[in-house]
Parts: structure tokens; sequence; C-alpha cells
């Protein structure tokens, strides 16, 4: 386990908020040389997961990319004095859901979508490489908004149908914080639905209205997230980013444009932070666009 989450680190993201934080390490792998969901894509881009505590309350978004980051968090959690543990789940992927099982005795909070796509995924995550298995079920399901209190913290989980139908963000309506998942990505959003991308767009011009002044994704550069996160022009760089991969379709010309020259404007105003690893992500994302 040792070696595992050797390069866990956990930054102090907000006021009350942890982020646990592991990846973006040249030469490192954890899990195999073999292709892999786990080597190729969360850690090699860099992971987050949050903490939120308060009087002696914690709630757990995303439960991590093994279980042993998982049971990391929750100890660090309990030598912290935390008592009470909740998990919310920001959607159903797997670097998100795979360390359910150190959490079985806690309430997992989710969307009806993310549940039910966990139950028709269960079999094939256990088939994955590497696995997982068990995926513990949400036991608290719901649709639409949900309002909860960590401590005297208020903050509410709202759906936003980004990178994943069953996307679920945190706001902090006080200090207007997002905990976005991977409905935002730097340096660029993965398209894991590219016939759904008109969707996204939409959803990311809603996002815009929701009066955010900081953001902490999933998947980002350390230092932004240990600085506190990002700003609002993240919001409109992603929505910037799926405008063009469309356009892609009939524009030729932007097809072979490397990453960096694709959103150069964004990276040289600071929106997002160029990571080189991001190329292949690009890549993989105007194939999947150009293939609808």
């Amino acid at each position: 386990m040792a070696a595992l989450i050797s390069n866990l680190r956990i930054l102090e993201a907000a006021p009350n908020v942890l982020a646990f934080y592991d990846g973006r390490i040249d030469g490192v792998r954890l899990h195999s040389k073999e292709p892999n969901w786990l080597d190729d894509g969360a850690f090699s881009l860099g992971f987050a997961s949050y903490a939120i505590l308060n009087q002696g309350d914690a709630l757990v978004y995303d439960t991590g990319i093994s279980t042993e980051h998982a049971q990391a968090v929750r100890d660090e959690l309990e030598r912290r004095g935390v008592t009470s543990i909740r998990v919310v789940l920001s959607h159903h992927h797997k670097d998100h859901v795979a360390g359910t099982a150190v959490f079985a005795d806690c309430e997992i909070i989710s969307s009806e979508k993310c549940a039910r796509a966990l139950r028709e995924n269960q079999k094939a995550f256990a088939k994955s490489s590497p696995p997982i298995d068990p995926v513990i079920m949400p036991n608290t399901v719901f649709d639409g908004v949900m309002e909860l209190s960590v401590g005297n913290t208020s903050i509410e989980l709202r759906p936003l149908d980004v990178h994943s139908f069953d996307g679920l963000t945190i706001y902090f309506p006080k200090t207007h914080l997002l905990l976005a998942g991977d409905t935002l990505e730097d340096t660029v959003t993965y398209v894991a639905e590219p016939h759904r991308l008109e969707v996204h767009c939409l959803e990311l011009e809603r996002l815009a209205t929701w009066g955010i002044e900081t953001i902490l994704p999933n998947h980002g550069a350390p230092d932004r997230i240990a600085g506190g996160g990002y700003y609002p022009s993240f919001i409109g760089a992603t929505r910037d980013y799926v405008e063009k991969l469309l356009r892609c379709r009939k524009e030729p010309s932007l097809q072979t444009l490397m990453l960096r020259d694709f959103i150069a404007h964004d990276i040289e105003n600071g929106a997002l932070t160029y990571f080189e690893p991001y190329e292949q992500v690009h890549a993989e994302n105007v194939k999947s666009v150009l293939a609808i």
C-alpha cells in the first residue's frame, strides 16, 4: 500500500476543503507497463479527490483511484478528528469510484443517473485493469438538486451534463466555490460522449450563469489547486474548446493542429495550463468527434 500512495499529496485547497492529489509524475506508473485505465488516464493526467471538513463532519467528493488512496483519505480525516463521513460521487467513471469499498459503512450519495450507470457497469468494472471489485452502490440516490450541510458549511449538489451524462458538482453558495468533478478539466476536457457535445456546450453556458468565483476540478494542475483553484475563465475556455472540436467536422485545417496551437489563446491568458500529456487526449478527442 505504501508504494501505491507514496506520491499522494494533501493540499489545503480552500477553507475547510482538502484535495488529495496524486499523479503527473514523469516515468512513474502504479499498476502496469501495459495500457490500463489507472496509469494512462487518472494517474498520468493527475487526479484529486476532495474532502470538506467542519466540526467533526466530513464529506468526501469521489473515492479516488484505488482502495489504497481511499484508505489514505479516510485515515487522514480520522487523524484530524472527523467522526462522521459521507461520500458524494461526481459520476460513474472508474477513477472516481475505485475506492468505494473503503466507505462501505458510510452514506454514499449519488444522482439517480450515476447509480443506474454503476449498476450497469458493475461486472465490466470487475473485469477492468486494474479491477474494481466490489463497487459499493450508493445508498442515497436523488434527482435534481440536493442541499446538505457539513458542520455549519452549506453546500448544494447540482447536476451538470458535461463530460458524462450523470455529472454532479458541489456548489458553495456562500463562497461561490465549485467542486467540478470532471465537468471541467485542465488542460482540456476528455470527450467521453462525442455524440452529446452540443448538449455539453449548452450546459457550460448554464454553468456560466451560476456566479462562480473559484473552481476546483478533479483533473488539474496541482499548483493551481493548492493555490485556491481556477477562475471563471476556465468555464469559457472549456466551452470554446468543445465548440472548436465541433468545428473540426467542417474545418479540416483544425483537425491537424497540436493542442498547444488549438488552445493557444486560453493558454496565453491563463485560463488553461498546458500539460503535454493532454496532446494525446486532444488527438483522441478529435478522432472521436470526426467518427460521429
